[in-house]
């Protein structure tokens, strides 16, 4: 009995140990390291920007248009409002969104690919004639057709976006379902008996998720720009939510009061910048290409 357990924590101290130089080894990529270290700082600012912000988002603190100084490190916009708090108060409205939309997205793209691909026939067929004809648009148009549609706001616009984003991930699991059914594991499973649902989610998605999941990293930067894009138009977040799309539609009006629109500018750069870096890292590393939009 005590050679049973020592072997099994031993066991399990190797798999902890395998598991933390596994992250340390990709931590060791410059890009995704990089990529770590920027997303992380945003996050931070995500969960605590309440506790530690230097004024209200949503007061007017100080001289309207007033160029940055010691006081307000971005300047204030046409209220009188501190841009730097609210530049910071913006990332907990884009960066969230960001997240679901890709969750959202992935689990309804992802459940209809997977689906299609491993019982293909008719249900494969609906399901991409349905992928083809959300893809003929290009992106930006349907989303603003869709969020037109629906009306203005931020939950309109999450809506837009994840019409916008499922195609792509049911058409990548439906490729990785495809090359996976006919594995030797898979024809395993199935001459023992095992269902076509149990043989679906036990032996085929969790080894279909690896590009899956690097194209979510990569597509979360380019959620966070069609975000702001929609409420650059006016079909996303509405005045007087600190929201970047919209924070430079306040410094377009006011063009030559240029801290009002580069803050966010700035903001957006840096987070697309670290989401990239560790999207290509994870590709680097995995060794899987990347479905292109």
């Amino acid at each position: 009995m005590t050679v049973s357990v020592t072997t099994s924590g031993s066991g399990m101290s190797a798999q902890r140990v395998s598991r933390i130089k596994a992250v340390g080894g990709l931590l060791r990529h410059p890009a995704i390291a990089f990529g770590v270290m920027i997303s992380a700082a945003w996050l931070v600012v995500v969960l605590t920007v309440h506790w530690w912000a230097p004024y209200d988002p949503y007061e007017s603190v100080g001289e309207r248009l007033r160029s940055p100084n010691g006081d307000h490190w971005f300047g204030t916009d046409a209220l009188g409002r501190d841009v730097f708090t609210r530049v910071l108060y913006g990332a907990r409205q884009s960066l969230p969104i960001s997240v679901a939309v890709i969750a959202c997205a992935l689990l309804i793209g992802g459940l209809l690919g997977a689906v299609a691909g491993y019982f293909g026939k008719r249900v494969d067929t609906v399901v991409m004639r349905l992928v083809d004809v959300t893809m003929a648009f290009p992106p930006i148009l349907l989303a603003m057709a869709v969020a037109a549609a629906l009306g203005p706001g931020l939950r309109n616009g999450f809506i837009a976006m994840v019409v916008v984003w499922w195609p792509i991930y049911a058409r990548l699991l439906r490729a990785q379902v495809m090359a996976m059914k006919h594995k030797e594991h898979v024809e395993a499973a199935v001459s023992i008996g095992a269902t076509r649902s149990r043989i679906l989610r036990r032996h085929v998605l969790p080894l279909s998720f690896t590009g899956v999941m690097v194209n979510a990293t990569v597509d979360l930067g380019q959620v966070v720009l069609l975000t702001a894009s929609l409420s650059f138009l006016g079909l996303g977040a509405l005045p007087p939510a600190p929201e970047w799309g919209a924070m430079i539609t306040e410094g377009a009006k006011n063009f030559y009061q240029w801290w009002i629109a580069l803050a966010p500018g700035l903001a957006m750069v840096t987070v697309v910048l670290g989401i990239n870096f560790l999207g290509d890292g994870l590709r680097d590393v995995l060794d899987v290409k990347v479905a292109s939009k």
